[in-house]
Formats: structure tokens, sequence, C-alpha cells
């Protein structure tokens, strides 16, 4: 039994090294690929609960994997990255891990986005039998980088979001 957190299969944004928030794409070719592979690795495991982004990038990906459909929760929809969402990352002004919000307008503040992923992990926590469970967590590289920094007490998340997962791949807790 486990939480399996999932980041979604590569976009075509991905592919081209854009910055992808939630003016994403759905899968390409390799990102179905990469989700069906993880279906096939995951074939004898029945998620009793699957949830997901409300990105359609990681509702495909959670369909794929589970064949199931996944609750969509708000809570760990990607970060918002207002203006900069699109573009090329070498092009983007960083502030650490987040677009420079006195650049770009419309970025999300850091302390908004732990706080409803602190929010939703409390809330899959608390799940009766939680220990009994297995559960599929389809978000993006910066949802699944907050969640690892959860289980890690949220030392250093900055550092947890910068190594997260790659496209299609995931983490047991």
């Amino acid at each position: 039994m486990g939480i399996y957190v999932v980041r979604h299969g590569e976009t075509k944004l991905n592919e081209e090294g854009r910055m992808q928030g939630r003016n994403g794409e759905p899968l390409n070719q390799k990102g179905i690929k990469q989700a069906e592979n993880l279906s096939r690795e995951f074939a004898n495991i029945n998620f009793d609960i699957v949830i997901s982004s409300p990105q359609m990038r990681a509702i495909q990906t959670a369909k794929i994997i589970s064949s199931k459909e996944p609750i969509v929760d708000e809570r760990i929809d990607v970060f918002d990255l207002g203006e900069a969402d699109r573009l090329k990352k070498e092009e983007v002004e960083m502030m650490g891990v987040i677009p420079n919000p006195q650049k770009y307008k419309g970025v999300e503040t850091f302390e908004n986005f732990v706080s409803r992923i602190k929010s939703f992990m409390d809330n899959v926590k608390s799940k009766e039998n939680i220990e009994e469970l297995n559960i599929l967590i389809v978000g993006h590289k910066c949802t699944v980088g907050a969640i690892d920094a959860y289980f890690n007490g949220f030392r250093d998340i900055k550092e947890s979001m910068k190594n997260a997962s790659k496209n299609g791949e995931y983490k047991v807790y």
C-alpha cells in the first residue's frame, strides 16, 4: 500500500523547453507512451483512489495509468505562472524557483502554492485506513516536488521542487 505520486507525461511544451502552467498542452505521443509504460508497471496495483490536477495533461496521465476517472482537485493544480506561461525557460527571469512576480503579472505567490499543497496532503493523509489504500496522485513538476517536501517536513522545499520527478516518473510514499 502506498501513495504513488506521478508527474504527468511529456507535452509539446515540455519538448520545446517552455514554461508550462495553466495554459498547457495535452500529452504528446511520447507522453502517452510514458503513461502507458507506467500503466504496465502498475498493472498489479489496484488504485483505491485516483486524484489529478485539473490540467488535461495530468488527467490524461491518470486515466491511462489507472483506467479510472480521476477525482480532480484544484489544490494540486500547477503553479500559476501568470504571464511567464508558455515562454522559453531560458528567457524567463526567475526569482528562485518561480518567475519574477515583479516582471510577470499573475504569478502565484509561493506561500499560496505551498499552503494549497499542504491542505491537499493533510486531507489525503487523514483518510480512514490510509495505510491500507493505494492512492495515485498525478500532478506537475512543482506539485510532485512540493508533495515530496511535505513528506520531508518541508525542509528545503525549493530544492525538492528543483529536483522533482521528470515527465512520466514517480515516487512512492
